[in-house]
């Protein structure tokens, strides 16, 4: 696996920006739409749980949980974008996950921000 199967983000030609800061410079916030948020859970595989109960014996990462939770983020990612621009913003400022055990059978990511519209000043 190479480091693009641990990464995230938006690609070069999102339509909503996507920022964890409360500004972006050169742009001024037009309009406040408000809380937008993406949420995915996901099951653990059985298989995956066996590995690292055995992984966690000899030490070192995890990787195969590592790409599960990378894929779940920028799921969670992408449906917080879909409901940003549904919604008619073209950024999401304050951006953040959250990640909370559900229920012992799985991990939920939660990813929110602010939408709004922005323009170039």
């Amino acid at each position: 696996m190479g480091i693009e199967d641990y990464g995230g983000g938006q690609g070069p030609q999102s339509d909503v920006l996507v920022v964890t800061t409360n500004e972006v410079p050169g742009f001024q916030v037009q309009e406040v739409i408000g809380e937008v948020f993406g949420l995915t859970v996901r099951s653990r595989h059985l298989g995956s749980q066996i590995g690292a109960g055995l992984k966690s014996m000899v030490g070192g990462e995890l990787k195969g949980l590592t790409k599960t939770l990378v894929e779940t983020r920028n799921q969670a990612m992408q449906r917080l974008v879909e409901q940003a621009r549904s919604r008619g913003a073209n950024a999401v400022l304050m951006f953040r996950f959250d990640v909370t055990e559900a229920a012992d059978v799985g991990t939920e990511v939660c990813a929110y921000g602010t939408a709004v519209v922005i323009a170039r000043v």
